[in-house]
């Protein structure tokens, strides 16, 4: 499977909150937009690319991360 893509179910099986996961994936859509992928302006988006998440979040994202 590819793993180049998370959504905010793979945040909270890191660990994270549910409000908090979401916010991190509405940030990094945010980041896409402002890159130039006006694709993430679709409100059913939800998955955003790995390294993206892990700029926010200043580390790699450890653990097994499946994406369905």
């Amino acid at each position: 499977m590819d793993k180049s893509f998370v959504c905010y179910q793979d945040l909270m099986a890191l660990g994270f909150k549910q409000h908090t996961a979401r916010n991190i994936i509405r940030q990094a859509k945010q980041r896409m937009v402002q890159k130039g992928y006006p694709l993430y302006l679709n409100r059913n988006l939800g998955r955003v690319p790995r390294s993206v998440v892990e700029s926010i979040l200043g580390s790699p994202m450890n653990g097994a991360v499946e994406n369905e």
